[in-house]
């Protein structure tokens, strides 16, 4: 039978969860409540009671209760949370989660959710879901359904956005549980299939990585393309971590520069850091290091104003980098890759690290990627990483499908050597 998990606070909004376990259970599946409340007695009956959600975390409700502080509390029931889901999932008795909340029942929830393993429907709706969700979603296949009102009773408004949830949800769980379990278990992608290889990519950097796609499902590998939009390459670097990767192909960089200048496309500092610490073969390059993404126009910083800028799009500004940014790119890429324990290796495009920055292009700019290139070169200078000059620029098509080539025989190595 299929079950869906139900996870919130029944002390504020236990009329609204058993409002949704009757939707559920009309709709054919079983419901697993779990309760996640701490001041208040729940409105309705739990599974999983409180009392229960705090022992996972290894406390009782009644010292939570006493301390009467709310975000310790709150953080300790999301823990609490995430175990119970966790084992939830393993016992087999979780074919979809669906949570309701503010700010807080959010903040339990998808903590919880994001613990699950790819695949598995996670469905939050939320009062927070029309802002920034990223706190929440994280690098997690998590789907975000604005409230539009407040989690506060039945009402003309909040019922059919809750029964859409749970219609939505339901016919999730009920898919989730007919697939197969290549499908349902991530850890298990690419085994006895096609090898996984991940790639990361730009507008501004599509061509040479479309090449460099193209030519790496030609020698068999399946490519997974992660945006470099700060959530792509948090994504990447997360899954990297989890040892899925036959290599890496990493030729777009940009998130970096983001992080060092403040832009808003970051994906914080570990970004080029896990395939290097699980020993995956990797080939990197600089792309899109020559630019920094800012929102619209009119929120540019002041201090960019009066830089080489271009409207990306109506949501996007970027600004070019400077000399003495891209040398300190360089030395912090360069970083990065010295502590790598597997095999690496660096092309660099040397006319060109972007769309905009190929020659005649707004951003060509030879002297500051030359910085960037210095003192990159220094940095691993002694270390196991390998550097190779390429006289074009990273769209250029042979120089994508040079880099898959490199990729494809350093991953030829390591799978030698097994």
């Amino acid at each position: 039978m299929t079950s869906v998990v139900l996870v919130g606070t029944l002390d504020t909004k236990g009329v609204e969860y058993g409002w949704l376990r009757e939707r559920l259970l009309r709709a054919g599946v079983e419901v697993v409540l779990v309760d996640t409340g701490i001041m208040g007695e729940p409105r309705v009956d739990a599974d999983v009671p409180n009392e229960a959600v705090a022992r996972a975390a290894g406390t009782e409700l009644s010292d939570l209760r006493a301390a009467a502080d709310r975000g310790a509390a709150v953080t300790t029931m999301a823990r609490g949370a995430e175990a119970a889901l966790t084992r939830l999932h393993a016992e087999g008795r979780l074919h979809g989660v669906l949570a309701i909340g503010g700010s807080g029942g959010t903040s339990i929830a998808t903590r919880a959710m994001r613990a699950l393993p790819l695949g598995v429907p996670k469905l939050m709706v939320s009062s927070m879901a029309s802002g920034d969700v990223a706190p929440y979603v994280g690098s997690a296949d998590i789907t975000m359904m604005y409230s539009v009102v407040d989690i506060a009773g039945i009402n003309s408004i909040s019922a059919p956005v809750l029964a859409n949830a749970a219609e939505a949800v339901a016919g999730m769980a009920k898919a989730f549980q007919r697939a197969s379990s290549e499908l349902r278990r991530p850890a298990r992608l690419g085994a006895g299939a096609r090898p996984l290889v991940a790639a990361s990519m730009a507008g501004v950097t599509t061509t040479g990585v479309d090449a460099a796609r193209e030519r790496l499902t030609e020698l068999g590998y399946e490519v997974l393309v992660f945006h470099s939009s700060g959530t792509g390459g948090r994504t990447l670097e997360t899954l990297a971590g989890q040892g899925i990767f036959a290599g890496v192909l990493d030729l777009t960089l940009g998130e970096l520069a983001d992080d060092l200048c403040g832009g808003i496309l970051t994906a914080g500092p570990d970004r080029l850091s896990a395939a290097g610490r699980a020993g995956i073969p990797q080939v990197v390059s600089l792309g899109a290091l020559d630019m920094v993404k800012f929102g619209p126009l009119e929120t540019l910083p002041e201090r960019a104003r009066y830089r080489r800028i271009r409207i990306h799009n109506p949501s996007i500004t970027v600004i070019r980098t400077t000399e003495s940014e891209c040398a300190e790119l360089g030395r912090r890429v360069a970083a990065k890759l010295r502590a790598s324990t597997g095999p690496t290796a660096v092309c660099l495009p040397l006319r060109g690290l972007s769309a905009l920055g190929a020659p005649g292009g707004p951003y060509h700019d030879p002297r500051a990627d030359g910085a960037l290139f210095s003192t990159l070169r220094e940095g691993l200078r002694g270390s196991a990483a390998r550097l190779y000059d390429y006289a074009t620029h990273i769209n250029d098509p042979a120089f994508g499908r040079a880099a898959a080539d490199r990729l494809h025989t350093m991953i030829g190595v390591v799978s030698a050597a097994a």
